[in-house]
């Protein structure tokens, strides 16, 4: 496939805009033939190349000027999506490295007393980062530049340099560590073994002798508290992940607690912990982590605020949800995919479009769910890519759910079989085993809607549907379960719902 094509293909709408701004940034260059050849590769149906080159050079197919063209163009794309890193980078990774470009470039060109105050200026953000492999690179141009009248003092570069080389080294034994982690849970949870991520994760740390420096590096925490709550996600074992991540947060707090340079990693945390605790259906204290995230939002720069404010709008609505806030919820889920002064990315629009549409459901604003649905403008294909398979497998669950409600039986029908034919390989894992039985009920209800009062059909659901301890119990897989129990005690979806939350 066409590696510009891919390159261009994982743009959002806003970077294709700012993409144009930036390749027409030179006003001087009319007809550029690099934006055309952009324009033509975001076309839905790709290409091929004679394709290209005739629309390109229609009078004599010039091959040799299009590859050239083609180098110019992913010139642009890397210098644009370089810039955009440096601009969205919470590590401050790509400032150490911008200036540390700025630095050569200023000794080639003899200035050397400005370069050793930006050398100097890189090591100071590297160092309130814990950018050490980057650090190091400073340590090592300040080394090699020594000899200016502006350097600072050689002997104390050298022993600076060898104290961060010790700790470069343990941030590098720590991404042999994560490796390891994620790969031993990764293998258990593909075998369908019970993951025990804290016995498997200290083990990994007692080996590479990393036990201690996760209560001091916030970095490092994250990173492992990332891995686990991916397997945990998988598995959906968050009854466990939840005492874990909270002390070690805990731990950590009570330790060396978070610098202003650590708040990413904080918020990270925090942002963890208020989720797991809605999966578990502690809404109220799950609201209180995120009260902590939101203040720590007011003080903290833009990026860090568009980064974690739609992540908390989300949660805290699906809070409030269950907590009878629904209006509540309602509003701020509408506010959030308004607001004109945060440009949402792709997963948290997807997001806030599903949760704005179970929203309307529960207030039973049926046709309100459906236009959510039904304008999302984008394929199921893409909503994978971005999302990842179960959420599509939760909005196609919805888009049946709400044609019933408009009494498009038939449509519902042909929905199931289509559903079960298109996802036939996935739903036939012993994970979806739920979905799979719900998707045979619903059939079976939608065929004969009278069936639902009858005891008949409720041993049915009993027999077909597994379920987990009520605490433990998953809360997505409930809000669909919540539906069908409604329908058969003839009462509220939404009071069911919440009841069934609670426990």
């Amino acid at each position: 496939m066409d590696d510009l094509k891919i390159t261009i293909d994982t743009f959002s709408p806003d970077d294709v805009r700012d993409f144009g701004y930036f390749i027409q940034r030179q006003k001087k260059k009319k007809g550029r033939k690099d934006y055309e050849l952009f324009k033509l590769l975001l076309l839905k149906k790709p290409l091929k190349s004679q394709e290209l080159v005739e629309r390109l050079y229609p009078e004599d197919s010039n091959t040799v000027a299009y590859y050239a063209l083609r180098k110019r163009l992913m010139q642009q794309l890397t210098d644009f999506i370089v810039l955009k890193q440096m601009a969205e980078d919470p590590t401050a990774g790509s400032t150490v490295m911008g200036l540390l470009s700025l630095a050569r470039y200023l000794f080639d060109s003899q200035a050397e007393r400005l370069a050793w105050n930006i050398l100097r200026k890189a090591e100071k953000i590297a160092s309130q980062n814990e950018q050490f492999g980057l650090l190091n690179t400073v340590y090592n141009l300040q080394i090699e530049k020594a000899d200016s009248l502006h350097a600072d003092e050689l002997e104390d570069i050298i022993q600076k340099r060898n104290a961060n080389k010790l700790i470069s080294e343990e941030d590098e034994r720590a991404n042999i560590a994560s490796s390891l982690i994620a790969k031993r849970l990764g293998h258990a949870r593909h075998q369908g073994r019970y993951l025990k991520f804290e016995d498997t994760i200290q083990e990994v740390l007692d080996t590479y002798g990393l036990t201690q420096a996760v209560s001091q590096r916030p970095s490092l925490l994250y990173k492992l508290m990332q891995i686990a709550r991916s397997a945990v996600l998988i598995r959906k074992d968050f009854y466990t992940f939840e005492p874990y991540i909270i002390h070690q947060y805990q731990t950590a707090m009570h330790t060396h607690g978070f610098s202003k340079a650590h708040q990413y990693y904080r918020m990270s945390l925090l942002y963890m912990i208020a989720h797991v605790l809605y999966r578990n259906r502690k809404f109220t204290q799950s609201n209180q982590y995120l009260a902590e995230l939101n203040e720590a939002l007011q003080k903290e720069a833009a990026t860090q605020f568009t980064t974690f404010f739609p992540k908390y709008v989300l949660l805290k609505a699906a809070n409030d949800a269950f907590l009878r806030q629904l209006p509540e919820a309602v509003q701020a889920m509408e506010h959030l995919l308004s607001h004109k002064k945060i440009t949402l990315q792709p997963k948290d629009y997807l997001a806030a479009k599903l949760g704005l549409s179970f929203l309307y459901f529960a207030q039973g604003a049926f046709q309100k769910a459906n236009h959510v649905l039904l304008y999302l403008d984008k394929t199921d294909k893409w909503c994978e890519k971005i999302m990842g398979l179960e959420w599509v497998l939760k909005k196609k669950m919805g888009e049946v759910i709400i044609q019933y409600e408009f009494g498009n039986l038939d449509l519902a029908l042909d929905q199931i079989q289509a559903f079960e034919r298109k996802f036939k390989e996935v739903l036939s894992q012993p994970i979806y085993q739920n979905a799979t039985a719900f998707l045979q009920l619903l059939q079976h209800f939608f065929l004969q809607p009278d069936i639902a009062s009858r005891k008949a059909f409720l041993q049915q659901v009993e027999s077909s549907l597994a379920f987990g301890p009520s605490e433990q119990e998953d809360l997505p897989s409930m809000s669909y379960y919540a539906w069908l129990k409604s329908k058969m005690q003839n009462r509220n979806y939404y009071d069911v719902l919440v009841e069934l939350a609670a426990g």
